[in-house]
């Protein structure tokens, strides 16, 4: 695997420097449209439109904020100390005014009934208490992590993606739900209570051993008997196909492998999570950008999916710290990724798009894919958060929301 994409090109810090500065730069030109509003799933046209705080994907733009504000500290250090300060707090102003957006959906259970608590809480809620010791962020956090493990089935031991609990064609997870477990041992951690970390652990062992297919693909979602808990079947909601390999699940699963073992020290889940991304760097297509499903390659008439690429990048980065010297070639392709990101992909222009990363899909139609066709081609909001989260994993050492 270490010989694969040999040629390409690796980001500068020159080049990861001056993608930061546009991305503060382009999240303080939206926060007058984006601070008691947020910014849509998907955008159209390529520009964000204004929306409630009533969807799963608000935390992106809440953590896109936090990412703003933690570049905005570090100017200082670059001497420009009154610009980062005033930058620091604009950023930080907004990003209380959502947190306090979050209690209140929160409390009220307000479009709250699914196991995306972590993707809204954590690079929203957890980010403002870690950042700034924001208690309302706490309180708000560790009310999500209560809501998400009220989704737990002790039969199958999983948490339960959406729908109502008690309904058999709903007994299933998703892969994506890896990345919703942090937020419960980070809740362990803040309250002393064991049963956020235990429930976590349960659900982790349960997803890997079952979405995971022998080749290393993944599927989309796992069903289970209702009954006993037993395996029944996998298939795609997003994907092409039920036996394809969608590819913002197949990123999902190599950042859910490395939180996995960044949470449990389980050795298995390191050699999980290098098959994992070696099955995913092995269907990239040649500028490392995935398209929207892994089935498809160079040459195919379909869109691409570069919110993946991001995802994928930062789980090899999460991966590199407890590997070692093993962790380099993990490095070189996130850095070859993000090189691809900036170069070809990122937004450069502010009067292009109100977003960071272009030629997203959110879910695109096939004669298998059961989910809304829309957000194809276009910025998406974790698209655009993880693109960031990359950059800034790169440019320090920096300590992770999730």
């Amino acid at each position: 695997m270490e010989r694969l994409f040999e040629e390409k090109e690796m980001i500068t810090e020159r080049e990861i420097e001056a993608a930061l500065e546009f991305s503060m730069k382009q999240i303080l030109r939206n926060l007058p449209e984006f601070t008691d509003k947020f910014q849509k799933a998907y955008s159209e046209g390529n520009f964000y439109q204004p929306i409630e705080n009533n969807d799963w994907t608000t935390g992106f733009w809440t953590g896109e904020i936090w990412l703003a504000y933690e570049y905005a500290l570090g100017l200082e250090q670059k001497g420009r100390k009154e610009e980062g300060e005033a930058a620091a707090g604009k950023l930080r102003e907004a990003g209380e005014i959502q947190v306090e957006s979050f209690l209140d959906r929160i409390n009220r259970k307000f479009e709250v009934d699914h196991h995306d608590m972590g993707f809204l809480y954590s690079p929203s809620c957890v980010a403002a208490y870690k950042l700034t010791g924001n208690e309302k962020g706490k309180e708000a956090a560790i009310k999500a992590a209560d809501q998400l493990i009220s989704r737990y089935h002790p039969v199958g031991e999983f948490i339960q993606a959406w729908g109502p609990m008690n309904a058999p064609e709903n007994y299933r997870l998703i892969i994506d739900c890896l990345l919703n477990l942090p937020l419960l041992y980070w809740a362990s951690e803040e309250t002393g209570d064991k049963k956020y970390r235990e429930i976590a652990e349960k659900h982790i062992h349960t997803a890997i051993r079952n979405v995971i297919r022998e080749d290393y693909s993944t599927w989309h979602t796992f069903f289970f008997n209702m009954e006993t808990g037993e395996p029944d079947h996998g298939a795609t909601c997003q994907g092409y196909r039920d036996g394809s390999a969608w590819a913002r699940g197949q990123a999902w699963g190599i950042y859910g492998c490395a939180l996995a073992y960044k949470y449990t020290e389980r050795k298995e889940y390191i050699t999980i999570f290098k098959n994992v991304t070696r099955y995913f760097l092995e269907h990239l297509p040649k500028d490392m950008i995935p398209f929207w499903d892994l089935e498809f390659t160079d040459g195919d008439d379909q869109p691409r999916d570069s919110s993946a690429a991001s995802i994928a990048a930062c789980g090899m980065l999460e991966m590199v710290k407890y590997l070692n010297e093993e962790g380099i070639v993990y490095e070189k392709y996130a850095r070859q990724i993000m090189k691809s990101l900036y170069d070809n992909y990122a937004v450069k222009d502010f009067e292009t798009s109100n977003g960071l990363v272009l030629h997203s899909t959110y879910s695109n139609h096939s004669p298998y894919n059961t989910c809304n066709h829309c957000g194809v081609d276009e910025c998406n909001a974790w698209g655009d958060y993880f693109y960031m989260e990359a950059l800034t994993r790169l440019d320090r050492n920096w300590k992770l929301y999730w």
